[in-house]
């Protein structure tokens, strides 16, 4: 198999992925140099991971000093069936109208608006640059 085909079978797997009502965890890093993770909602678009979020979270105040991250995503479906991602936020995009908290709530609920808002709580998206992608490959479990 050639690299364009495995790059392309590797690219459409992150996104199904991501795609489905999959749970990503998130690790940044703590000031002291410690790892921290968070479950997050995400998706995949245009080759950038987005993971919505709130301003002011541990997440969110890591990423203001190191924008380093890695993630993960496990199929609920097949714990066999993985990506892991390191990267780095690239961008932080405001949220403001639920626009993209709307969108997940609905891949994952199933519901068209985000029911968990609050009092004075501002939405942000964190755009993920992937740098190193790892997908495990097709496994068949024998018995």
């Amino acid at each position: 198999m050639d690299v364009t085909n495995c790059r392309k079978m590797t690219d459409e797997k992150v996104v199904k992925l991501f795609s489905e009502k999959n749970l990503v965890f998130i690790a940044t890093v703590m000031k002291d140099g410690s790892p921290q993770v968070s479950p997050v909602w995400a998706n995949y678009e245009d080759g950038f991971i987005l993971v919505n979020t709130a301003e002011g979270r541990i997440k969110h105040k890591n990423i203001l000093r190191d924008p380093r991250v890695a993630v993960s995503v496990t199929s609920n479906d097949n714990p066999l069936d993985m990506t892991t991602i390191r990267g780095k936020v690239i961008e932080i995009i405001s949220d403001a109208d639920y626009s993209h908290a709307d969108k997940l709530t609905q891949q994952y609920m199933g519901r068209p608006n985000y029911p968990f808002k609050q009092e004075n709580e501002k939405r942000i998206i964190l755009k993920i640059k992937p740098e190193k992608i790892f997908v495990l490959p097709e496994l068949q479990m024998s018995d």
